[in-house]
């Protein structure tokens, strides 16, 4: 399943790098963080993934929110 939303709250790009590199090792789970879009596409094996990202992402940055 692939999916791509827009964020913001990721403070900075060292961030949004390191996020991605602990998302890619989850199982099921490929993520690909642009920060300076603003964008992440996620290429998980099942739905339930997705919701898993969100929350991890959540607690690495409060301050991360979902825009489209």
């Amino acid at each position: 399943m692939e999916k791509m939303i827009k964020f913001k709250g990721i403070c900075c790009a060292n961030c949004a790098s390191k996020i991605e590199r602990k998302l890619n090792k989850m199982k099921g789970v490929e993520a690909n963080i642009s920060y300076v879009s603003g964008k992440i596409l996620f290429n998980l094996d099942n739905e339930s993934l997705y919701e898993k990202c969100i929350e991890f992402i959540k607690k690495e940055e409060p301050d991360f929110e979902v825009i489209g």
